[in-house]
């Protein structure tokens, strides 16, 4: 009678190495830098801009729900001017003069004509005044567009 030798268990799978913390100046992987668009490169239905602006103008909106505050602001660089739509907290950031940049900045329209805007995923910043002259002449919000349904054929 032959006799095999016992089997040896198969080898544990190899472990994960901890990776050392990179120091805390270091970017993380993954990000990327902000790509800062000028307000006449803004489109309807975009999202995703990051834009430094003056704020022209700040006018509060009287709102029907309790707990909300919005002001339209007029804010614009050197290649034109928008309506950006402040809520809560950003209504204090946008006063009249003040430089913001704008993060993950989306358009919504509104009545036909375009309206910039920052949710809970974009990121409102009061930055240094810029040392730019707005072109007033160029309001994008002046623009009315309309939806047009293209037929598949």
């Amino acid at each position: 009678m032959a006799t095999t030798p016992p089997e040896e268990p198969p080898p544990p799978p190899p472990q994960p190495q901890p990776q050392p913390n990179p120091p805390a100046g270091a970017a993380k992987p993954g990000l990327r830098k902000p790509v800062f668009t000028k307000v006449d490169q803004l489109k309807p239905g975009t999202n995703g801009h990051t834009l430094t602006v003056k704020v022209l103008e700040s006018n509060p909106v009287s709102s029907q729900l309790r707990h909300a505050r919005i002001a339209e602001c007029v804010v614009g660089d050197e290649t034109g001017t928008i309506v950006f739509t402040a809520r809560n907290d950003q209504v204090d950031l946008l006063k009249t003069g003040a430089t913001v940049i704008l993060r993950n900045a989306k358009i919504d329209m509104f009545k036909g004509s375009m309206r910039l805007a920052v949710d809970k995923w974009g990121r409102v910043e009061v930055t240094e005044p810029a040392d730019f002259t707005v072109k007033e002449d160029n309001n994008l919000s002046m623009i009315e567009y309309e939806l047009v349904n293209v037929a598949d054929e």
